[in-house]
């Protein structure tokens, strides 16, 4: 089974790479290609290799660089964009001009790498096309297809499924000594340097009151890397000024490895809470500052797992509401195995077809004529889906000058956001 996976950052490798495991039919062997889509977020070595998954290939290109590969290569069996949503509809306007004039392509797969809190109907949009759209769980399979339905797109392509990464131990009470609360950061939730502080002096705080416990502070990624959003004020900077007690520490790794040792899992609305959830872990999400949409901590009303430090610090356990979880696709009650099965049937089905209908995206210059044409030109493609005149190496490969010059602006770019930037925005406010 010939797999590629097409990702824009570490999480959403992650994301793509698990789900095309999950998803291939059962007792097939996967040969998986991966594509890194060039940009802000393009992982870096180290995160690649925290997150835990290895191709049998991969390799950094461009949106045409990838379309001119799609068209050159052997067919695959199935494609994942895992993507952010523009970037999804780049590349299935691209890829049903390549496949234009083809009987065989690949059953092209897309969705989500964690909560849908925000943009739900722009992000969704944007990915109606593929031959799969996947819902990480019956809530969200119900939110897809209202979406779809609602603007007359056809909803048949909503899939069922969970999120990949998803395993691990049960949590059946302490691991022993010590207690370890874990809160699991994000890059940009919440984004002030105030509100930044204030969680982390909160941890901090937590780690006094109670020095019989270990506190560990889980990061995403290191000053200069980028994750699927922009993290302008690392936890890292902020730690240097801080009075840090000795049972309070600052790790990096695969947060499956870190959930194997925590008895507490805290965080405002990170993804790793439902990883925790599956495991039964006791879980916090957090109410200090609010519980808002801009910080995603809504998503969790109704979990019965929000709290504030200050209930954490008197010795608050959290008790998930079961009715709840089960609605987040979470699988806490052991039908995690079965949760792939209706995307795996559907797979079979096409990849059983004599031939595949084309590629049909809800946006054409037909219906979004003031909207599509600016998320195509974003990777250098026209309305109609072809490279547009003067696209940066549309028809060759980028030479060693090119790539150092792209490796260059790159590390400017991230420098600017994280360092330069924020003295802007503080000179600003003075």
């Amino acid at each position: 089974m010939r797999v590629a996976v097409l990702a824009d950052s570490d999480t959403r490798w992650k994301w793509g790479a698990l789900t095309a495991s999950r998803i291939s039919p059962d007792n097939s062997d996967i040969l998986l290609d991966g594509y890194l889509l060039r940009g802000r977020a393009t992982p870096t070595a180290r995160q690649l290799q925290e997150v835990g998954v290895t191709a049998d290939s991969l390799r950094e290109v461009t949106a045409l660089e990838f379309l001119r590969a799609m068209e050159q290569e052997e067919p695959y069996d199935i494609l994942v964009l895992a993507l952010v949503g523009g970037g999804v509809q780049a590349m299935l306007h691209g890829l049903a001009k390549v496949w234009d004039d083809t009987a065989l392509r690949p059953v092209v797969v897309t969705g989500y790498v964690g909560v849908v809190y925000e943009k739900l109907t722009d992000g969704l949009l944007l990915r109606h096309g593929a031959d799969l759209v996947l819902a990480n769980s019956r809530q969200d399979a119900d939110r897809f297809k209202a979406v779809y339905d609602g603007v007359g797109a056809d909803s048949s392509s909503v899939t069922e499924v969970a999120l990949p990464f998803l395993g691990g131990t049960t949590y059946t009470g302490e691991h022993g000594h010590p207690y370890t609360v874990v809160f699991a950061a994000q890059p940009s939730v919440p984004e002030s340097r105030k509100d930044r502080t204030y969680l982390l002096d909160r941890l901090v705080q937590h780690a006094k009151l109670h020095p019989e416990r270990e506190v560990l502070l889980k990061l995403r990624s290191k000053p200069g890397e980028h994750t699927t959003h922009i993290e302008e004020l690392p936890y890292q900077k902020l730690a240097q000024r801080a009075d840090l007690p000795p049972n309070f520490k600052l790790v990096y790794g695969h947060m499956g490895e870190v959930l194997d040792r925590t008895d507490l899992l805290v965080t405002i609305s990170s993804t790793a809470a439902l990883e925790s959830l599956h495991r039964s872990i006791p879980t916090v999400v957090l109410s200090d500052l609010g519980v808002r949409e801009s910080l995603g901590n809504h998503h969790f009303v109704g979990s019965g797992c929000l709290a504030s430090w200050a209930q954490l610090d008197e010795g608050h356990q959290p008790v998930p509401d079961p009715e709840w979880v089960a609605r987040q696709g979470v699988a806490a009650d052991g039908s995690y195995e079965t949760a792939f099965d209706a995307a795996r049937d559907r797979i079979d089905r096409l990849l059983g077809s004599s031939k595949l209908p084309p590629l049909a995206p809800y946006y054409t210059p037909m219906t979004a004529p003031g909207y599509l044409p600016g998320i195509l030109a974003r990777h250098h493609l026209g309305p109609d889906g072809v490279p547009l005149p003067g696209a940066p190496a549309a028809d060759k490969e980028p030479g060693a000058v090119r790539q150092i010059v792209r490796r260059a602006a790159r590390g400017a770019y991230r420098h600017g956001v994280q360092r330069v930037a924020p003295v802007i925005r503080r000179m600003g406010e003075l």
